[in-house]
């Protein structure tokens, strides 16, 4: 897929500030600091659009980017950091909720995974969650520049393992925001998602 433009559109905290247009969207999640902006900024070609803070956890709105006038990729607040308050964690648990459960544009989860250390409790809940919920997660481990490439195979089967998960029939994408690693991939895989929703809006 040729990317010809990224435009942040909105922030929001319910289902009806969403965008109305109809078009297709992916969610992204993961735990604080698994390098979520990094790696949609390094997707989208741009240094800041996804903003990166130091500090984890400040994502607290479900964030819309619009790419190429035709779909959405989705930054939806990062899971599993201790340091940020239960009033806030419980304004994020309903609204994160209610968008991957009943968000009917929403047509594929990518949920980012830290390749150098086993899935957290909180990774696996989220994974089983999803798949409970009918959004079977594209797996995408992160920070593949940390480790070295004779590892890639030893940590991507750790990482199947912990999750439960078959790699052959969800194969795990391995990404890195500094080099540019597997984001070719993860867009042949946004591609492939978006061509068989476009199929299905077809026959309608």
């Amino acid at each position: 897929m040729i990317l010809h433009s990224a435009e942040f559109i909105i922030s929001a905290v319910r289902l009806d500030q969403c965008p109305t247009s109809g078009e297709a969207e992916f969610a992204f999640v993961g735990r604080s600091n698994v390098g979520k902006s990094s790696l949609l900024n390094k997707l989208l070609n741009r240094r800041n659009l996804a903003r990166i803070s130091g500090s984890p956890g400040k994502t607290q709105t479900l964030n819309f980017y619009h790419i190429n006038d035709s779909f959405y990729f989705v930054d939806l607040p990062g899971y599993g950091y201790a340091k940020v308050s239960k009033q806030l964690r419980a304004k994020w648990g309903p609204m994160v909720e209610e968008y991957l459960i009943k968000r009917d544009t929403l047509i594929k989860v990518i949920q980012l995974v830290d390749v150098r250390h086993e899935p957290s409790r909180d990774d696996q809940l989220m994974y089983e969650w999803l798949c409970y919920n009918g959004r079977q997660p594209q797996i995408v481990a992160t920070k593949a520049d940390k480790i070295a490439r004779g590892s890639y195979g030893k940590q991507i089967q750790m990482i199947a393992k912990t999750l439960k998960m078959d790699p052959v029939a969800s194969p795990i994408l391995l990404t890195s925001a500094d080099t540019g690693y597997g984001i070719d991939l993860l867009w042949s895989a946004v591609d492939h998602e978006l061509q068989a929703f476009n199929k299905t809006i077809e026959t309608e």
